[in-house]
Order: C-alpha cells, then structure tokens, then sequence
C-alpha cells in the first residue's frame, strides 16, 4: 500500500552575486555563504541546518522533487552535498552514502512479507553488505499470532515493533509495503533517504489500498510494481524510482497475481537499495494523465447484481474477491454465499431444458449431468459447484435439500420464480479503521 504530496510552494530564489555559485566546486560551498547561525562549525552543516539552506535556495522539496514537476540541478547538488560522507544529522549520527543501509520496515500481509523475506536475505548476505540493520513494524491483529509479516519477523528474530510503535533506533531509509497507515512529514524526515513503497501497481493506475483486486475486477492484461518515495498526507502520489510490468494471466487470481507481484517488487526493492542516492536522484514525478483508484473492498463489494453484471464481470468478481469474502446473493429471502464457480461448456447451455424454458437474470436450474447450479446472469449462465446455506453444500445437496422441494410444493412454477437475488446490504456506520480487504 503509498503515501502523497501536496504541490509544493517555492520560496522565490535571491539574486547572487556576480561569479558566486550555489554548486560545490572551486567556489565555496553555498552553505558558507549564509549567515553565522546556519554556518556549523565542523565544516559540514548538520541535518536541520541543511534542510534549511535547500528550502532557502530551491523552495521545500525532498530529493526526488515536488509534486508536479522535477528537481533542478541546483538542488540536486545541494542534495549531494548533504549526504556526503561524515555529514552529521542533528543527534550527531554520521548519514551514510552507500551500503550497507539501516533499515525500518512497514508493512502487514503476505504481500509485505515477500518484501521483508528479501531484505532479510540481503541482511543475512555478508558477502555483499546491502543492509546493516533490519526492524519492523507492523499493526497489531486479533490473532496471538499476528499477521504475516509479524510472523515472519519473530521466526526471524528481527525487532518487531506494533503501530504505533515504532522503536528509538537510527535508520538510513524506511520501507514500506502493504501497511496502511499514513506517515506524517515530521516522521518521514527522521531518515536520511527518506521512506521508500512497493506498491503492486503501474502508478499513477491504481492508487490506493487494494491495488491488485481492482487489477482482476476490471480485467487488466498488464500488472505491475512501483518503487517510489513515501509523501505526507495522501496516499501514492510520490516520485518514482523503478517501475516494472508483467503480464495478467488469463483467469488468474488476485492471490495468484499477488505472488507473482510480491517476488517482483522485492526484487526491485534490492535492486534500488543498491544505488540508493542515484535512484532517488532520478526518481521522475508520476504523470496527471491514468489516475485511478483501488479502495479497499468491503462485503458489499461481494454481492452478485443478476440483472446488471454480465457472466464475465461476475468470474472477474470472483477471481479478485473469492478467497477474501465469498460472493453472496439472496435465495427466499436468505444469503447464500457461492463458493465455487465455473464456467458453463456449450454442451451444457444447448440442453434444451435452458433453452425452452422462461428464465430471467438470477433463474436458478439444477444441471443433474453435470452437478452444478446454473445461474442465468444479464448475458448468459454460470455454474456453481457449492454454497454455503447455514453450512457447505455441494449443488447435487443444495438441490435435494432446497430447490427440489419448492418445486414438489410449486409444482406449477417456472425458473424465473424460484431465483437468487441481488442481496443489498443496508449501509453500516463508519467503524475505527475496520479494514476488510487490502493490500
């Protein structure tokens, strides 16, 4: 899961005088140049005092630039000159320029987990001294257990710390996947290289929580992972860093994609902490054009409207949901969730017990050959192999126990009569933070 930016206002420049510059080179320094108060006296300014000569001289962006458009040399520069070796932050800890790194991670789910197993990996590597020093945090869960990425982390023996809690410790960058919860600026600015997401997305497509769902419920051909730096306040809007695609496969799942994109972007988080300050120097802003959203699910993402989805929109309904929250609908005015769908062969939909009969979106045939529910949908029929009905029943089950019976007692009704409809869940009052589906 991302954070954002505002577009950033810029204090206008001063005029300097004739033959100085703001470049470090053979004229000194442009810190030197300001007044006592900003001038340290170990020759190379400390972090606060840094930050404000970038604001004095290029407005108030991070390294990557602001929203909206790109750094100048001038402060890329003066960006360099702050992470040069032996340059101090304010509490006197030294801010490194190259591996290995100090980090902080973020993060919850199984997504998250695949990132936190690779730096873990990389930390474990001695040979290549990527990452010096690895702790996490994540939210706190109902189960003793903890989420995935807690697990892991304990398995592990890493610090692990729960939100709000983020430990006391010293990191170079900070890490985010899958973790939810905005980052305020005053927090972002206590690592050096700022904090970093892997968000399963081709950003700006897909902002928000649920990225990889929305990638299977509007039946996208390509996928893939963003690395990008963390902004205040809004969610996905920051600089990117790397950005690959993959293709969807066909009739996959959002868990089966998840895995796919979860070893992706680990592998393009290692390869950008690799060469930290250069990608953060060519980090490029994301474009205006493409922006969609990805909000989380919620149960009454799961409910099947019969007269308006078509066959297709109904499997990508449940290839993106399925395993998270069982479709529902609504059977004599009971939920009934569907449990296993499948497509109906053309064999099946000749049988002329379809095709003589009156039926409407939401008619509900048992097919005896081939043992499934056939659900007739706005375009065509699905099938569906098991539902839950207090408990699990096959179709053959669902038949003998519930449909067969309505029709000894209806003996002269049609399909059309005895059907599923669209369940309409009555809207809920909003609740602390409850999240049903995100990643």
């Amino acid at each position: 899961m991302g954070h954002a930016s505002n577009q950033a206002s810029h204090a206008p420049v001063a005029e300097r005088p004739h033959g100085t510059s703001f470049l470090p080179g053979p004229a000194p320094p442009a810190w030197r140049r300001l007044p006592h108060r900003y001038a340290p006296a170990q020759g190379r300014p400390p972090a606060e005092e840094m930050r404000v000569l970038l604001r004095c001289c290029c407005g108030h962006l991070p390294v990557g630039g602001g929203a909206g458009q790109r750094s100048n040399p001038r402060w890329r520069a003066l960006a360099r000159l702050s992470a040069s070796p032996g340059w101090e932050d304010g509490q006197g800890a030294r801010v490194r320029e190259k591996p290995p790194w100090r980090v902080l991670f973020f993060g919850n789910d199984q997504f998250a987990r695949e990132t936190l197993r690779a730096l873990h990996a990389a930390r474990e590597n001695k040979e290549e001294e990527l990452i010096e020093k690895l702790e996490v945090v994540t939210v706190p869960s109902p189960s003793p257990k903890g989420l995935p990425v807690k697990q892991y982390a304990v398995q592990s023996q890493l610090p692990v710390y729960e939100w709000p809690d983020v430990g006391s410790g010293e990191y170079d960058v900070g890490v985010v996947a899958s973790f939810g919860r905005l980052l305020s600026e005053a927090f972002i600015l206590k690592f050096p290289y700022g904090i970093l997401n892997v968000h399963p997305s081709c950003l700006p497509r897909w902002r928000g929580p649920a990225p990889i769902i929305h990638t299977i419920l509007h039946g996208d051909t390509i996928a893939g992972v963003t690395i990008m730096q963390i902004k205040p306040r809004r969610f996905d809007v920051g600089p990117i860093l790397k950005q690959e695609t993959v293709p969807v496969p066909p009739k996959s799942t959002s868990k089966e994609l998840e895995a796919v994109l979860s070893r992706l972007g680990a592998n393009m988080l290692i390869s950008v902490l690799k060469n930290l300050p250069e990608s953060l120097n060519n980090g490029r802003q994301q474009p205006a054009e493409g922006v969609t959203h990805a909000p989380k699910i919620s149960a009454a993402t799961s409910c099947i409207k019969w007269e308006e989805q078509t066959s297709e929109q109904i499997f990508r309904l449940y290839r993106a949901v399925g395993n998270i929250i069982p479709l529902q609908t609504l059977w004599m005015d009971n939920t009934i969730k569907l449990l296993d769908l499948v497509e109906v062969d053309n064999s099946v939909l000749s049988d002329s017990k379809l095709t003589g009969q009156a039926v409407i979106p939401g008619s509900v045939i048992y097919h005896k050959q081939s043992q499934i529910l056939l659900v007739c949908c706005k375009d065509d029929w699905i099938g569906v192999r098991s539902v839950m009905l207090k408990k699990t029943l096959t179709a053959t089950d669902f038949y003998n126990g519930y449909l067969h019976p309505w029709y000894q007692k209806n003996s002269q009704a049609q399909p059309s009569q005895s059907r599923f409809q669209t369940l309409r869940l009555p809207p809920k009052k909003k609740q602390k933070k409850k999240i049903v589906a995100m990643q």
